[in-house]
This record gives C-alpha cells, structure tokens and sequence, in this order.
C-alpha cells in the first residue's frame, strides 16, 4: 500500500532477509481467501500500525522473490494508493523503522530499494501526485 502525505510516501526499512536494511513499502503475501485489497490493508495495518479510507488503484508489477531451499520464483506485485488521515506510523512485523519521505527522492540512482519494481511504483505514485492527488 502507497500512503501518502502530503508530498510524502510511507517508506518502511526492513528488518528481516531478504534485502534487510533496504527501503520497501508495506506489503506482503496475500492469505488464502483474501481479497488483493484486504491483503494490502491488512499488511499495512500490521506493518505500520496505520489504516486508511478509500484507496486507489495504482497498478501491479512483475519482480522475483527468494526463498532459501526454494531459490527465485516470480511474483506480480499489486498496489493501491491512500492518503494518510491519521496516526503515527510505528514499525512492526517485517519493518524496522518507519519513514515518511518525499516522493521527488523516492527511485533515485543509488537507493538501496527492496526490490526492482518499486522504481516504477515511486514513478507512479508521483505522476498520480502530479496529476490529480491519490484518492
């Protein structure tokens, strides 16, 4: 889930393998049963101690996850975008530290991001911050 601030994305840095210390976004596996929607409200609520109203979608994208013993398998990455109403984002579950930061720096060269796709995740939610808002 993208939350935004103003001009600012949540950004957590994680605490656990794979890609500890990088920056993410909340997010996770989905459970069976569960809604794509569901899945992403219900990890950001455990992520980040944070729940928001209506959403946006924003799009999915292809990336690679890996697993020891299992090695790389595909994954598709679905996100909505918020806005942050309220409350003060704490790091939870997978996170070690959470982070609000401006979506111009968000993507750049040099960034220790969790994984390839969100360079088109930031790039996206900054055209929708240019064009009209998240909703």
């Amino acid at each position: 889930m993208v939350v935004v601030k103003g001009r600012e994305i949540l950004v957590l840095r994680r605490a656990h393998a794979p890609r500890r210390g990088c920056l993410d976004i909340p997010g996770g596996f989905m459970e069976a049963g569960e809604s794509i929607e569901g899945a992403a409200r219900r990890e950001l609520l455990e992520e980040t101690g944070l729940a928001v109203g209506r959403v946006g979608w924003l799009g999915f994208y292809w990336d690679r996850y890996y697993l020891k013993g299992f090695g790389f398998f595909p994954t598709m990455n679905f996100y909505y975008i918020a806005r942050w109403r309220s409350g003060t984002p704490r790091a939870g579950d997978d996170a070690a530290h959470a982070e609000w930061v401006a979506a111009a720096k968000l993507g750049g060269p040099g960034q220790r991001l969790a994984w390839k796709h969100m360079r088109e995740v930031f790039r996206d939610a900054r055209r929708r911050l240019g064009r009209r808002g998240a909703r």
